[in-house]
């Protein structure tokens, strides 16, 4: 259990770091998903394929635009320069982002950088099974787009 603590941790920090960037671009961020729900809840998500274990992390608004994130972090692969998102994540935001069109749905991962989960689809150069047996899309970190010029530059909120 300590292991999932310690990536809980990690993300958890990544999540309130991507926030507090976006509050600095004058986006209105809120905590959603899985996180948010009670241990009881959490744990027989744990115990699922239920695409609401994939469910993003925040959502934002900025005057009448509404995004959501998902927040990425340990990536990209030290020794890759890619990206590694597993299958069952960019399945559940194809999926959230049909049933939820036209609320985009961003991966923001550790370097902040940024792709949705078409692109995800769209630039993986290779699939990679674990020997865990979860297989992963590989993205070049190029491919990736910067934060400020999804979600504005700091400094800029003011004018939002």
């Amino acid at each position: 259990m300590k292991q999932w603590q310690d990536r809980k941790a990690i993300g958890d920090a990544h999540e309130r770091r991507v926030a507090a960037a976006l509050r600095a671009r004058g986006w209105t961020v809120h905590p959603c998903g899985q996180g948010t729900y009670p241990p009881a809840v959490r744990e027989a998500l744990r115990r699922t394929r239920s695409a609401l274990r994939q469910f993003p992390d925040l959502i934002a608004a900025r005057g009448s635009d509404l995004i959501t994130i998902d927040a990425k972090d340990r990536m990209p692969s030290t020794d890759t320069d890619r990206y590694a998102i597993s299958t069952d994540t960019v399945n559940a935001g194809l999926l959230f982002t049909a049933a939820h069109a036209p609320t985009p749905l961003y991966y923001v991962f550790g370097d902040l950088k940024v792709l949705t989960p078409a692109e995800v689809v769209h630039y993986t150069a290779h699939a990679l099974r674990h020997r865990s047996g979860v297989a992963f899309h590989l993205v070049r970190t190029e491919r990736a787009h910067r934060f400020d010029d999804v979600f504005g530059s700091a400094g800029t909120a003011a004018a939002a």
